[in-house]
């Protein structure tokens, strides 16, 4: 059992130009949210954000949600969203505090679960856990979709097409490490609005 499931560090990307093509890469599309850890202990769920604020009183749905999976012990990472009607997530929706009760994880990596650590498993590993975790559940908590190799490229140019944020590309064979790590990787669209903002308190 892990002695504690709440002094997580948080991976974060390191920014470049150009995406990755290797077979070897997973490309996420980048929502335009707050990164989220989502913690379950028994009864009790922390929403953990980058800056080390609990927001469970402020997002419910992800709570309720958290709280309604069979296993009851494990830590998430994703991204709190406000989604459209046509999926997109609305920052400005987010951001005003205003929709707190609409707000769900796009959850991409599982740091522990039923008690261990996950941590230093490959991401393709980590990413099948939390798959089997998450099965049937399309709302709330849900796992955020990929693509795997030499897709990326491409899937940024449709990405920034779409109108989106851009790219965070993962080394499938990697462990999860805390801080900046090579083995993730953030494109941004430089025509997005979160291009030239910064919310690093969040």
């Amino acid at each position: 059992m892990l002695r504690s499931q709440s002094m997580f560090e948080l991976a974060l990307p390191v920014m470049a130009k150009v995406v990755p093509a290797g077979p070897d890469w997973f490309h996420e599309i980048k929502l335009d949210g707050y990164r989220l850890q989502v913690i379950r202990q028994g009864k009790v769920v922390r929403l953990k954000t980058k800056g080390g604020h609990d927001y469970a009183k402020r997002y419910p749905w992800i709570v309720e949600t958290a709280l309604k999976i069979r296993q009851e012990h494990f830590v998430l990472d994703g991204e709190a969203v406000v989604l459209n009607l046509d999926g997109s997530a609305d920052f400005d929706a987010l951001h005003s505090g205003r929709h707190n009760d609409e707000v769900q994880l796009y959850a991409f990596d599982m740091l522990a679960g039923d008690g261990e650590d996950m941590r230093k498993l490959p991401l393709s590993l980590r990413k099948t856990n939390l798959a089997r975790l998450l099965r049937g559940r399309a709302e709330g908590v849900f796992v955020a979709p990929f693509e795997q190799g030499e897709i990326g490229p491409a899937l940024f140019e449709a990405a920034c097409r779409m109108g989106l944020e851009g790219l965070v590309s993962k080394r499938r064979d990697k462990t999860y490490q805390a801080g900046r790590c090579a083995h993730w990787i953030k494109v941004k669209n430089r025509t997005h609005p979160a291009f030239a903002r910064v919310l690093d308190q969040f």
